[in-house]
């Protein structure tokens, strides 16, 4: 019986860029099924296992969350400073994925505990880069830490 590859879950609030990471990670081949949220409230549900996400058969632990920054309900950051204070979450990886340069956004992120802040490319080509360099480090390259023993 082989392994069932772990999703990325992909907490993005606009449909276009959605669409966009779901092409560019289709064209760079990447194993990893994308679950997408649309909003911060929605991304602690899904991590907490509540309401509709209390399945894990159809939303298993994913391996790495791109979470946007500005997101309704709850903002990237709070859900980053939620997942960081989750003793079975803690250890998750998680990159920010936002067009904001902003220091003080970029700051509070590692603050709070980010693996990495990645700014979203302008272009689709630089967009499939960026996918295939995700691919690259945080699925086959990094080792995954157990994230329910934290």
């Amino acid at each position: 019986m082989t392994a069932r590859i772990p999703p990325i879950l992909v907490v993005e609030d606009n449909a276009d860029d959605v669409l966009l990471l779901q092409r560019a990670f289709k064209k760079a081949d990447v194993p990893s099924p994308l679950h997408v949220v649309p909003d911060g409230q929605a991304a602690i549900d899904y991590l907490g296992g509540a309401g509709p996400y209390a399945d894990r058969g159809r939303y298993p632990m994913p391996a790495l969350v791109l979470l946007d920054l500005k997101l309704p309900k709850r903002t990237g950051h709070e859900v980053l400073g939620w997942i960081r204070a989750q003793p079975g979450l803690r250890r998750l990886p998680v990159a920010m994925l936002t067009s904001s340069r902003e220091l003080p956004d970029i700051n509070r992120a590692y603050d709070l505990g980010v693996n990495s802040y990645l700014a979203k490319p302008v272009d689709f080509d630089a967009l499939l880069a960026l996918v295939r360099t995700v691919q690259t480090y945080w699925i086959s390259m990094n080792e995954r830490p157990d994230i329910r023993s934290a």
